[in-house]
């Protein structure tokens, strides 16, 4: 293939797959996020991802979400897109055989049940690497493939626990916070999604496709800096500092006098001198108190506080426009409203609106990371249940209507 492969979206209409991963068929089974996830990823850069889902009910990432216009999820019109669905009755002993024939001509399976699930239908790594020893299988879960956990339910919250980040989320006066979105989940499926490219790019020399595990915590764990190391050379153990790093001074979220809060980063030498010039209060950076890095760190508060008392005296505007001026990292914290409108945003294109059946058009986010020569690109929103059904298992199966037709009646697609 070349960077451009024919695909027909949500409205009927003909559009092109795009990016660097269009000669990769990638089959999705699982559900939920951690998986699919992945699965979204490659197809963002357009890998042909088939998606399986259970006859009459497909995943539960359909009915997820706060809102639901028109009874529709709003959470799967993104995790599923670009996608291609599939139904498939996965503990049937014909579905079983034709996910091996899928396999036969596939790249990449990505899977997140439990260890043990696809070796009891029968498509271990040792069966499916026997059909096509090229295949990449991408195994996504709590606690991965091995060990005392592995067999035990693992959902990201857990996930999150284990590998460190609930237990410094939040104030230090409340309980563990959790992140407003499934980030143990998305980490695990980003990981895989870079395991599967790397084993992708090994296959090229050995020939050979391997085994990707990617475990929640563990993605979580790797994520978390240099926390294992202080506890270990020093016995400290890090705790939950609110919208602060220990020692990291001044960079935190300030007032202003038309009662907005603002982001200012300045903790670097060279960017404190800027700050306290912007404050016109230049002696501030040759203060023995606030010269270094190390001393700012040990007066966190109190310079914390100075700096509070002196950004409350300014609307936030002309603060922003005095930090840019300055040269002095600085912003807004923006929700949803401030993405939609914010003219950085639009001259990159961070928010699209892509059709929908239903909604006609839809806002997400866009594609990241961005390829110069080869950018990724969003075809469909995510597809109606079982949409390419006849598609995938008469066009690559080679099964008739007929053949269709009875597997449907026996609810196996």
């Amino acid at each position: 293939m070349t960077d451009q492969a024919m695909e027909t979206n949500a409205t009927g209409q003909v559009a092109q797959r795009q990016g660097p991963l269009t000669d990769l068929r990638v089959i999705e089974m699982g559900q939920l996020l951690a998986g699919p996830f992945c699965g979204q990823l490659l197809a963002d850069f357009g890998a042909e991802v088939i998606k399986l889902e259970q006859p009459g009910a497909g995943d539960p990432m359909r009915e997820w979400g706060r809102e639901k216009p028109h009874g529709k999820s709003l959470w799967w019109p993104v995790v599923a897109r670009n996608k291609k669905s599939v139904t498939l009755n996965l503990r049937d002993k014909v579905a079983q055989q034709m996910v091996r024939d899928l396999v036969a001509q596939s790249d990449i399976l990505v899977e997140n049940f439990r260890p043990g699930t696809m070796e009891r239908w029968g498509l271990g790594y040792d069966v499916l690497s026997k059909i096509n020893p090229r295949l990449v299988m991408v195994r996504v879960t709590g606690f991965g493939q091995s060990g005392p956990y592995s067999a035990q339910a693992g959902y990201g919250s857990i996930g999150e626990a284990m590998g460190g980040l609930r237990y410094v989320v939040g104030d230090p006066s409340t309980a563990p916070s959790r992140m407003g979105i499934s980030i143990g989940d998305s980490l695990a499926a980003t990981y895989a999604a870079l395991g599967a490219l790397m084993a992708i790019h090994a296959r090229e020399r050995t020939g050979r496709g391997q085994v990707v595990d990617s475990a929640i915590y563990e993605a979580v764990l790797a994520m978390m800096e240099s926390l294992v190391t202080e506890y270990d050379q020093t016995g400290y153990v890090r705790e939950r500092t609110g919208p602060i790093l220990p020692n990291v001074a001044p960079s935190n979220v300030y007032p202003t006098r038309d009662d907005q809060m603002i982001l200012i980063a300045a903790n670097q030498d060279t960017v404190f001198k800027r700050l306290a010039e912007a404050m016109e209060r230049p002696e501030l950076a040759t203060d023995p108190r606030y010269a270094t890095h190390s001393a700012r760190g040990a007066v966190q508060q109190e310079l914390d506080d100075l700096i509070s008392d002196w950004s409350r005296t300014i609307d936030a505007g002309p603060l922003l426009e005095r930090m840019e001026k300055h040269g002095v990292p600085a912003g807004r914290i923006y929700r949803a409203p401030e993405m939609m409108v914010d003219p950085h945003f639009q001259a990159r294109q961070n928010i699209i609106k892509v059709a929908h059946p239903v909604f006609g058009k839809l806002a997400m986010q866009n594609v990241a990371p961005r390829l110069s020569d080869t950018p990724g690109g969003v075809v469909h929103a995510g597809p109606e249940l079982g949409q390419h059904t006849q598609e995938i298992l008469g066009g690559i199966l080679g099964l008739d209507a007929a053949r269709l037709a009875e597997l449907k009646e026996a609810g196996i697609i």
